[in-house]
C-alpha cells in the first residue's frame, strides 16, 4: 500500500495531459515547476512506466500514459463522490434511515411524518417497512433496519428506547349497539363473547388484553381479525366491538361507518416510542427524528407523565 499512487500525484498527472507543458500545469496546480517535475518522475518510478516523453520544446503523453490518465480520472471521481458521501453522511439526518413501524402506527401517524420530514429535513432519504413487532425487532438486531417506531412496553434487549407519547384505548361499538351497557357515558356491561381482536402477533391484542385488563374469556370472541380494517368492519357490521387507540379517531379507518368511541379507564393506554440499537453511533440523530415525530402525533394522544 505504501508504494500507492497518491490523489496528488494522480491529480497533477492530469494537469499535464490537459496543459501539455510542466510549467503551466505546474502554475494550475500551485507548486513550483521544479517541485512539479521531480512529482511527475515519482509517479514514474512507482508505476515503473513512461508516461511523458520529454523534449526541449514539448511534452507528449505516451500511449500507456493516456490509459493511466483515463484511470486516474476514474480514481479521481470515485474519491470526490466519496467525499461527498462522506460530508452527506456528516449531516444530522441527511443520509438514509431505514425505518420500521407497525401496522396499528403506521396509517395514523406517517400520512402526518412524511409531508414534515420532506419539508424540515429535504436531504434525508426515509425507507419505511410495515411489520410486526416481533419481526421489526429481529431486522433490527440484524442490521437490515436504522430504527423503528413501537408500541411499548414491549421487550427490547439491546436497544435504547425513546418514550414520545401516549397513546390511550377507547372502546368502539356500532352506535346504539345492545352488545354495550353504558352508564353516565360509559360501558358499564359488555355482552359474553363480544369483544373483537387482532389476531396473535399484533401487539394491539396484547395491550388491548393488558391496559384494558380484559381477563374475563368469556368476553372474548372466538374470531380474531387479520387487520385493523376487518376488525372496523366487524364493529361497524355489530358483529361484536374492540378497543382501537386513540389516534384512530379521525382517520380514515373510521369514515363510512357507525361507529362512536368511549373513554376508558386512564390505565387503558399503550405508549408509542423510537427504538435502535443500544450503543448506535447515530444515537443523536435518531433523537432529533424522534423529536419531529412526537412534534407530528396524531390528536387524541397525550403526554407521557414524568417524560
Amino acid at each position: 500500500m505504501s508504494h500507492l499512487p497518491t490523489l496528488r500525484q494522480l491529480q497533477y498527472f492530469l494537469a499535464l495531459t490537459r496543459h501539455g507543458h510542466f510549467g503551466r500545469a505546474a502554475d494550475e496546480c500551485n507548486i513550483s515547476q521544479s517541485a512539479f517535475s521531480i512529482a511527475i518522475r515519482e509517479l514514474e518510478s512507482q508505476l515503473d512506466l513512461c508516461l511523458v516523453d520529454r523534449t526541449s520544446k514539448r511534452v507528449t503523453i505516451t500511449a500507456i500514459g493516456q490509459e493511466i490518465a483515463a484511470l486516474a480520472r476514474n480514481c479521481l471521481a470515485d474519491a470526490e463522490e466519496l467525499l461527498e458521501f462522506a460530508r452527506r453522511e456528516s449531516t444530522p439526518l441527511a443520509r438514509r434511515i431505514r425505518l420500521g413501524v407497525i401496522p396499528t402506527i403506521a396509517p395514523f401517524l406517517l400520512p402526518r411524518l412524511m409531508p414534515r420530514v420532506a419539508e424540515t429535513f429535504p436531504q434525508m432519504k426515509l425507507y419505511l417497512r410495515e411489520d410486526m413487532t416481533e419481526r421489526l425487532l429481529a431486522a433490527l438486531a440484524e442490521g437490515s433496519l436504522d430504527a423503528l417506531l413501537l408500541a411499548l412496553p414491549w421487550e427490547t434487549r439491546h436497544a435504547e428506547v425513546l418514550p414520545l407519547f401516549r397513546d390511550p384505548f377507547r372502546l368502539a361499538c356500532r352506535r346504539g349497539s345492545p352488545l354495550v351497557a353504558t352508564g353516565r357515558g360509559r360501558a358499564t356491561r359488555l355482552a359474553p363473547e363480544s369483544v373483537l381482536l387482532l389476531e396473535d402477533g399484533h401487539c394491539l391484542r396484547d395491550h388491548a388484553l393488558s391496559a384494558c385488563r380484559l381477563r374475563q374469556a368469556e368476553h372474548l370472541s372466538r374470531f380474531a381479525a387479520s387487520s385493523l380494517l376487518t376488525l372496523v368492519q366487524m364493529v361497524s357490521a355489530d358483529l361484536g366491538v374492540t378497543y382501537l387507540p386513540a389516534m384512530a379517531e379521525g382517520s380514515s379507518l373510521l369514515e363510512g361507518t357507525d361507529i362512536e368511541t368511549q373513554a376508558l379507564d386512564a390505565r387503558a393506554y399503550r405508549d408509542i416510542g423510537l427504538v435502535w440499537r443500544e450503543g448506535s453511533a447515530r444515537s443523536e440523530e435518531f433523537r432529533r427524528l424522534g423529536e419531529l415525530i412526537d412534534a407530528c402525533r396524531p390528536s387524541g394522544v397525550i403526554d407521557i407523565p414524568d417524560r
